[in-house]
């Protein structure tokens, strides 16, 4: 029974991560390419929020009842675009940080290239033989 659930679970995670909008957005912003846009993503959480409220209140106010689960998938994803904006932000700041890192690194070393940071450096070892 736990084995059947596990797999329900895991198909249908594949069919959100590939085909669902926000999903797809979000795996895009979250690219090196992308994570320039992730603060101006934190925008599209102003209109799911409407749509949320619309949602909510049309339900509460004698509306039918599954207006409540878009509500819900609405608030859901305009929490995941609010968390996407900070996330992608650190990620580049670090991202930029490790670029720059390694760029002094190359115009500092001698030949223009050799170590990397970080790493220890590479030992030539002599085997004896008898």
């Amino acid at each position: 029974m736990f084995g059947l659930i596990w797999a329900v679970v895991a198909r249908a995670r594949f069919v959100f991560r590939q085909f669902m909008p926000t999903n797809l957005l979000l795996d895009a912003i979250h690219t090196r390419r992308g994570l320039k846009w992730g603060m101006l993503a934190m925008l599209l959480a102003v209109p799911y929020g409407w749509g949320a409220l619309a949602c909510l209140g049309l339900a509460e106010g004698g509306g039918q009842g599954w207006l409540n689960l878009i509500g819900l998938l609405f608030v859901w994803n305009a929490l995941k675009f609010l968390v996407a904006g900070p996330v992608t932000l650190i990620r580049l700041v670090r991202v930029r940080l490790g670029e720059a890192r390694m760029a002094r690194a190359l115009t500092h070393s001698p030949a223009g290239g050799g170590e990397i940071p970080g790493e220890a450096p590479q030992r030539e070892t002599i085997e004896l033989v008898r």
